[in-house]
């Protein structure tokens, strides 16, 4: 892998539509992103019917359920994202159950990820079977095994400075990033992260829990150049 490699979280930060999907694949391509990443999410295992059924208001309905499902892509839709983004720039999803697991094993991706709400999840972990690269979220890092990259992160979503943590991070870890600034990736590579990870979105205002941690197209551009060029800097 490219180092620093750079992935593009888009996440479920398209809402549901496979247009600003596309665009923001786009939007990684020209800010000179290595890699975009989707969750994958089966809804009946991930969560229970009581949470499913409990009401929320959303762009898709009243319930859980509608809100859930309306951020999910089909298998024709990932057929499309696989198909544009082939040639363009490499795709992979984090994996949120066995059963999203199994659906990730029918693309020839070169990349799995384990969420730090899951890390711990033996079942999920089988995952690194399929022989891929494996990225493993985690709040308090632990040793690296063969073919992983522990990526050192945060669950607030955005993160503030002082929850950052950055001495934690080890050469050879990865960084999953979930403050705003762009200051806070180019300093985890300079310490030694050889995996960025930073949420983006067309809108930092659009609907999602995920927007205002996310970065936009000219912030993602700067996090990309800084983060190139401490390596230069660093002369490693």
């Amino acid at each position: 892998m490219r180092n620093p490699f750079i992935i593009a979280e888009i996440g479920i930060n398209h809402n549901g539509d496979l247009d600003i999907a596309k665009q923001l694949i786009d939007m990684a391509v020209r800010c000179g992103c290595d890699a975009v990443k989707f969750q994958k999410r089966t809804i009946d295992l991930c969560y229970s019917k009581e949470f499913l059924d409990s009401p929320r208001e959303s762009p898709w309905g009243t319930t859980q359920r509608q809100q859930k499902e309306g951020l999910e892509f089909s298998r024709a839709e990932y057929d499309e994202i696989d198909k544009y983004c082939k040639g363009k720039i490499d795709w992979f999803a984090s994996v949120w159950d066995v059963g999203a697991r199994e659906f990730m094993n029918q693309y020839d991706v070169k990349y799995n990820k384990i969420p730090h709400q899951l890390w711990y999840d033996t079942e999920l972990r089988k995952v690194r079977a399929n022989g891929r690269h494996t990225f493993i979220s985690m709040t308090v890092p632990m040793e690296s095994e063969p073919n992983i990259t522990i990526m050192l992160t945060s669950g607030k979503y955005p993160c503030p400075d002082d929850e950052c943590h950055l001495s934690l991070i080890r050469k050879g870890m990865g960084f999953s990033c979930h403050n705003p600034s762009i200051l806070v990736p180019a300093l985890a590579v300079a310490l030694g992260a050889e995996v960025i990870e930073v949420h983006i979105t067309l809108d930092r205002t659009s609907y999602g829990s995920d927007q205002s941690a996310s970065f936009e197209e000219e912030g993602l551009r700067r996090v990309v150049r800084d983060c190139r060029r401490v390596k230069e800097i660093l002369g490693v």
